[in-house]
């Protein structure tokens, strides 16, 4: 394994430390979750990630939940329920418990649009898209929470892109940060502003402004920002414009890594528009489909170098690459239908749902017990029985 020193410039590693973020912490011999962006159907489909990981005895061990974008709903409803989930002596969190403090919140905001709610409220009527978002999350999930009645341990980190530095703004209950403008301390900002600004899509849903107080925001060593407006009125959009699989902050900090991805992929398209908007939009999606990619195969090149050790599974991935002799039975095409949903705030229909969280459970499951734990049983059978894949 390469000695610490080397992980700031080895050109393979996924994240890299930055020269402002001072003297970068050893890694720890931890475990850190990341769940990725995608809307509704990564929300969901991180359900079945979480249900899996509780059945394992692995959710209460996890030192770090990073999530972005729709990531970042299921971490907050995660992280707001954390003290009631009831586990035993092995760390498994009880049935019941985790259907009502977890499942059955999530699959109720699920069966809302509030995307579109959202857009019209953000023209007709005062105040923005992105609030009108934050509105209808606190309504239905948070009801008034903060970030510090998030737990201590694990330490959820909720990411935001900062429009004006171009660097992550992380909520979390700590601390609030940008390394180029400085930090908050123990913030009190409500829970669903945080993840609104986290699942700021643009261009509809961004971007989600907020203002802090002055001297709010105290200077950290590199912060060559500290100064308004960038410490009194934030422009922040969606976590996974920067790192849509909410990698860096676990990455910087544990040795075990595991990556959750729900994430979209551009199609391909054979007459691509010509005029100037939708070129540049398509330009855009070229970009952004690039930096993805690229991300995903260093964090798998780590695993395979034991730079770090860990696993990724994907919506996209097809559960017979695992070459395991028994898994939940999940069909490339069934699943490939799932991957292809949109990402949306937009209501999913109950088998659609019931679907998606069969699948985060099951993929989750193979990528575990072929490169975390092979010791783990295998399931009897999905979280949802009668609806498979």
């Amino acid at each position: 394994m390469p000695n610490e020193p080397n992980r700031t410039s080895d050109p393979r590693a996924p994240v890299r430390e930055i020269r402002t973020d001072g003297v970068p912490e050893p890694v720890a011999d931890g475990v850190g979750l990341c769940l990725s962006g995608g809307g509704y159907r990564a929300m969901v489909f991180h359900v079945g990630v979480l249900w899996r990981l509780n059945d394992a005895g692995l959710l209460k061990s996890l030192d770090r939940i990073s999530s972005v974008s729709g990531g970042s709903i299921t971490a907050g409803v995660l992280g707001l329920h954390w003290r009631h989930l009831e586990f035993d002596g092995v760390g498994v969190a009880s049935a019941a418990t985790f259907d009502a403090h977890v499942t059955a919140p999530i699959r109720d905001l699920a069966g809302r649009t509030i995307d579109a709610k959202a857009i019209v409220g953000g023209v007709l009527f005062p105040g923005s898209v992105g609030e009108k978002v934050a509105g209808a999350y606190d309504k239905y999930l948070f009801n008034g929470a903060t970030l510090q009645d998030l737990p201590e341990t694990p330490r959820f980190v909720i990411n935001s892109t900062n429009v004006q530095t171009g660097a992550l703004w992380r909520f979390s209950r700590p601390y609030m940060a940008d390394y180029r403008v400085g930090r908050v301390d123990r913030p009190s900002l409500p829970l669903a502003l945080a993840v609104a600004a986290s699942s700021a899509f643009p261009p509809v849903l961004s971007p989600l402004e907020v203002e802090l107080p002055a001297g709010a925001v105290r200077p950290t060593e590199g912060a060559d920002l500290h100064r308004a407006p960038f410490t009194t009125n934030l422009v922040l959009t969606d976590g996974g414009v920067y790192d849509n699989l909410g990698l860096e902050t676990v990455w910087k900090n544990f040795r075990t890594v595991l990556v959750s991805d729900a994430g979209g992929k551009m199609q391909p398209d054979p007459e691509p528009e010509h005029d100037w908007g939708r070129h540049a939009l398509r330009v855009l999606d070229l970009i952004d489909n690039q930096v993805r990619s690229l991300r995903k195969r260093q964090v798998i090149e780590s695993f395979r170098t034991g730079e770090r050790t860990g696993a990724y599974w994907g919506i996209r991935t097809n559960i017979a690459d695992y070459q395991l002799a028994h898994t939940l039975v999940c069909p490339f095409d069934r699943t490939t239908e799932l991957a292809n949903m949109p990402t949306r705030l937009k209501r999913l229909e109950a088998d659609e749902q019931e679907r998606l969280i069969n699948w985060g459970y099951a993929v989750c499951d193979a990528a575990l017990r072929k490169h975390v734990r092979p010791d783990l049983p295998v399931p009897p059978d999905f979280p949802y029985p009668a609806r498979g894949v």
